[in-house]
């Protein structure tokens, strides 16, 4: 009757180590993303002051700007990626809204170097063919990241409002960024 008893146990004993197990694998994949991605900032950081560096001594030149504003959005989508690790991490779930964020700022992103660059195409250099070519597809392009845009911050206006409503619910469960 004993080993009756013993081989209804084994199953969960197994169940609860495999889950214990990859709860530990998780962990340290989570920690060595988040040092990979915080190295990435770093060095993105570097980039960036580089580019900057490097936009002062060109005094201004407007594809130095486009690549410093580039490489400072990619700076601040770096960090919000490793936001998301860290809450998911903590948590032990999945957040949208971060994910959301990532893909407005990159979204933006590319508004800005499509604009800027585009700005500084010299109309001379093109044919009118190629020329109406390049600008239909710009702003197609820009369209789109247009409703892109549009729908993301719908989302996260949308996701706060229902996390707020349920923060009212549960008052104790708010987590401050």
């Amino acid at each position: 009757m004993r080993d009756d008893h013993h081989d209804e146990n084994e199953p969960v004993v197994l169940e609860r180590s495999a889950a214990r197990a990859f709860v530990q694998v998780e962990t340290y994949v989570y920690m060595a993303l988040g040092v990979l991605l915080a190295l990435t900032t770093v060095i993105g950081i570097a980039s960036a002051g580089a580019s900057v560096w490097n936009s002062l001594r060109a005094y201004g030149s407007p594809d130095a700007l486009v690549a410093t504003i580039d490489r400072l959005l990619l700076v601040v989508m770096l960090v919000e990626i490793l936001h998301t690790v860290r809450v998911s991490f903590s948590s032990g779930t999945l957040q949208c809204e971060p994910f959301l964020i990532v893909g407005l700022v990159a979204s933006i992103r590319r508004v800005l170097v499509i604009t800027l660059k585009s700005s500084q195409t010299p109309s001379s250099t093109i044919s009118p063919i190629d020329a109406a070519a390049t600008f239909n597809s710009t702003m197609l392009e820009l369209t789109v990241l247009g409703g892109l845009i549009l729908i993301m911050v719908v989302s996260i206006y949308l996701l706060r409002r229902a996390n707020g409503a349920g923060r009212a619910a549960h008052p104790g469960k708010q987590i401050s960024r």
